[in-house]
């Protein structure tokens, strides 16, 4: 999740967001973590807010603020025909499917997540504490672990 802006920042930075698909402030978007993707988000990690979601935050950003991407657009996932058209053939026919894909990060991850638009958040109520700091140190960047969870709460 990207919570800060990009002005004046080193061009690999930029790429890395751009990789994430992390176009604008507040958006969101779940990677399967390997060797290469932490090294992508230690280089990217003073802009972005990253964890572990639990079931319960992936389903209900997928259902509040899920949207497809069918031939470029935008479509919002208010029906299973949407999913079914563009995933039946990674066997994800429903809603209840795309949530478990994501959760268990399974064969068809990859797909699963290009086929969401990058969720748009809001800011989190309360605000945030410090943009600046680490999340160890008392702010908001950083590896989250499990209190992702929370902050997703606050921003759906």
């Amino acid at each position: 999740m990207r919570i800060r802006g990009i002005r004046g920042v080193h061009p690999r930075v930029k790429q890395v967001l751009r990789l994430f698909r992390l176009r604008q402030i507040n958006n969101g978007v779940f990677v399967k973590l390997n060797k290469a993707t932490i090294q992508m988000l230690r280089i990217a990690e003073p802009y972005i807010a990253w964890g572990y979601p639990n079931l319960k935050s992936v389903r209900e950003l997928i259902y509040k603020r899920g949207f497809g991407k069918v031939n470029k657009q935008r479509i919002p996932l208010s029906d299973n025909s949407v999913i079914e058209r563009n995933l039946g053939k990674q066997n994800i026919i429903c809603m209840e499917d795309l949530v478990h894909e994501i959760f268990t990060v399974g064969d068809s991850f990859k797909k699963a997540s290009n086929f969401l638009w990058p969720f748009k958040l809001n800011n989190p109520k309360g605000g945030w504490r410090k943009k600046a700091n680490h999340f160890a140190d008392g702010g908001d960047f950083g590896n989250r672990e499990q209190y992702i969870n929370r902050l997703l709460r606050k921003m759906v």
